[in-house]
């Protein structure tokens, strides 16, 4: 766009894109024909604007090749060499009028963003479990990119040459190709039969566009912000998803019936082993009750065991007295000693005495508990007596008490506790010599 037009004799051009939606875009002067070397004479004192999201190429010739500077938007100068920098690599030595520079000016919009929208035609895909049946398939969508590596990007691209729906074209068979092959894969490297790829669009996307992404970059200087795919299509009508439908359908069957067969067979086995722990734990039951049944019975016949042998030891002990009275009385001139026999019976009594009281305490514990925190009652000490070779007791120190009383036990006898290695004579035996000490003298003869 010039300042000032030819018939108003101006000079000076506006170097600027009032394009609303472009991607590259090339400037031209007013009133010059395309692609010569008068298009691209840049008038000494020329203002250059670069909006903000834009990039202004200039494409100039050197002796050793094509160079190319950029002026980053936003920029609104005049040109000239104090303040705008290329001038210093291209201007010419000769001004030569109203050209003193050749250069080719592009605009590249680093801010719009473009969509392609795809669609890829059936192509047929294998099931890897079933390569025999190929079923064709379809891949619709979207893909957004935009510039932002407009260095790369030109070196890319002829940007003399450049149009959007040519550039749109190139990256639409691009993802095609890319679409094609990731997908005809994808059963086989991620294990999706091709009956589910409808139904896993979105794992599908995702790997689509990690292969899909860096390729473009490379390849076309752009950078792709997402890639959207809308559907994925499976020919139904074809023989292939037809014959693969049903043989999945065949397996699908038999799978439910051998997990339903392995599920009866689990419960089954899972009934049977709760069937026999139950069992099991009856019969601990049981034997548990029966041995504390057992224990119990135990016990209370232990009791009346230990009475009934404590009962004999009194019996035992009553008729050896009785022999002891009734031997004293014929050493004594071949009559009845009545002293003796009242010992003797006096020494049943005390035996029988002991006897039942041995018994109500044994009753007595067998009744009631006892008592919590007490402590156990002292022991009672008890000597064994031998009399004419048999061995009688045991005895308490009261009754051997009554016995020294009435001359059946004297310091002869011989005695017998537990504790002691052997028998001795009770005269020897510490604890029992304050019995024979009382013991009086004996009775006068009648």
């Amino acid at each position: 766009m010039a300042l000032f037009n030819k018939k108003e004799g101006g000079l000076m051009d506006v170097i600027r894109c009032d394009e609303p939606s472009y991607l590259v875009w090339k400037w031209r002067p007013s009133g010059e024909a395309n692609s010569t070397k008068r298009e691209n004479a840049i008038r000494y004192g020329s203002s250059l604007r670069v909006k903000e999201g834009e990039v202004a190429v200039f494409v100039y010739p050197q002796k050793d090749g094509t160079f190319q500077d950029f002026i980053v938007g936003p920029y609104d100068e005049t040109i000239t060499t104090a303040n705008f920098p290329v001038l210093a690599s291209i201007v010419g030595l000769a001004f030569g009028g109203a050209s003193p520079f050749q250069a080719e000016i592009y605009f590249i919009n680093l801010a719009n963003i473009i969509q392609v929208k795809f669609g890829v035609p059936y192509f047929n895909v294998a099931d890897p479990r079933f390569l025999d049946f190929v079923v064709p398939i379809a891949v619709r969508g979207t893909i957004t990119f935009k510039i932002t590596d407009y260095k790369e990007f030109i070196k890319l691209h002829r940007l003399i040459n450049f149009n959007l729906n040519d550039f749109q074209l190139q990256i639409r068979d691009a993802v095609i190709k890319y679409i094609k092959g990731v997908v005809t894969n994808i059963p086989k490297e991620y294990e999706i039969p091709v009956v589910q790829l409808e139904t896993k669009i979105l794992q599908v996307n995702e790997v689509v566009e990690s292969y899909v992404k860096p390729r473009l970059q490379e390849n076309f200087g752009v950078i792709v912000s997402a890639v959207d795919i809308a559907a994925i299509e499976a020919d139904k009508d074809s023989e292939g998803w037809k014959n693969l439908m049903r043989v999945t359908r065949d397996i699908t069957t038999q799978t439910t019936i051998a997990e339903a067969g392995i599920n009866i067979r689990n419960m089954a086995d899972s009934q049977a082993i709760n069937a026999r722990n139950m069992a099991e734990s009856l019969r601990i039951q049981r034997e548990e009750a029966q041995r504390a049944q057992k224990l119990q019975t135990e016990g209370a016949n232990f009791a009346v065991h230990q009475l009934n042998q404590q009962s004999e030891v009194a019996k035992t002990a009553a008729s050896s007295l009785g022999k002891m009275g009734q031997g004293a009385s014929i050493s004594s001139g071949g009559g009845l000693n009545p002293g003796a026999m009242m010992a003797g019976m006096a020494m049943g009594a005390m035996a029988g005495q002991q006897m039942a009281g041995m018994m109500g305490n044994m009753m007595q514990g067998m009744n009631q508990p006892p008592a919590n925190g007490m402590p156990p009652p002292p022991p009672i000490v008890q000597y064994n007596v031998a009399v004419n070779g048999q061995t009688t007791g045991p005895f308490t120190l009261t009754q051997l008490a009554q016995m020294a009383q009435s001359g059946q036990f004297t310091d002869k006898s011989m005695v017998w506790k537990a504790g002691m290695t052997g028998w001795a004579t009770a005269g020897t035996v510490q604890e029992l010599m304050p019995l024979f000490a009382q013991v009086p003298p004996p009775p006068p003869p009648v």
